[in-house]
């Protein structure tokens, strides 16, 4: 039995790294899989990768900045699956720098994608799963996301806010059976989803398909339990 057999999941920024192996172990698993991001072409490899090891992947191109393009998103999920069991809020992207050096428009790129992105697709997904009575969203953060370091600033800030919207908006989804749940990464690989084996054990970061994997895990808690947030480090990093 597959463990996500007749779910419905979105994965945002699944064209590539922790996303698209997301994306891959939902549709090992039995999940009905939208695979949405910027770029089409990738969405689509994505997509085709699914489908050829046995799932079901659809790819929807969404801006996850662009409020229409979520409610687009959200709503062409349920015209072809009826519900929006899972919500995986995973695109996002690294910029910044020193505080000092950063630029207005550096600065709200950032914030563009990670926050305003997090915050527009929670807004979507769970108006789709209050109707229908339940649901899970995963909010992708970082080891950022509790702390941060020189030169991380503006990426910890939009980090640092996700676990904010991600805590409140598990407070506000206990009501309507709507868990709410962030992971927290540091040094993943995004490289190595389509890297051979050997590349995989050679690497010093985490391979991305245990951030995968601890998505899976979260997907398929029991009725009655909860994880708020999962930390997932390098072995050997410091705490």
């Amino acid at each position: 039995m597959k463990r996500l057999e007749g779910k419905t999941a979105v994965v945002t920024g699944s064209s590539s790294g922790i996303g698209k192996a997301i994306a891959l172990r939902f549709g090992e698993e039995g999940a009905k899989v939208i695979v949405a991001a910027r770029r089409l072409d990738r969405c689509e490899q994505t997509a085709a990768q699914i489908r050829k090891h046995g799932g079901e992947g659809s790819a929807i191109q969404t801006d996850v900045s662009d409020e229409g393009q979520v409610d687009t998103l959200i709503r062409e999920t349920v015209n072809r699956y009826g519900r929006l069991d899972i919500l995986v809020n995973n695109a996002g992207m690294f910029g910044g720098g020193r505080l000092a050096d950063t630029t207005t428009k550096a600065f709200d790129e950032v914030m563009n994608t990670n926050l305003r992105g997090t915050f527009i697709c929670c807004r979507a997904g769970f108006k789709q799963m209050k109707k229908q009575g339940g649901g899970l969203i995963i909010n992708m953060s970082s080891v950022a996301g509790l702390q941060a370091w020189a030169g991380t600033g503006t990426y910890s800030a939009s980090k640092h806010a996700i676990m904010a919207l991600t805590k409140s908006l598990a407070d506000e989804g206990r009501a309507y059976n709507i868990k709410v749940s962030a992971i927290c990464p540091g040094g993943v690989a995004d490289e190595l989803v389509d890297a051979l084996a050997e590349d995989i054990l050679r690497s010093e970061k985490i391979n991305p398909y245990d951030i995968a994997e601890t998505a899976v895990y979260l997907a398929r808690l029991g009725p009655h339990a909860v994880v708020h947030q999962i930390v997932v480090d390098r072995l050997g990093a410091d705490w």
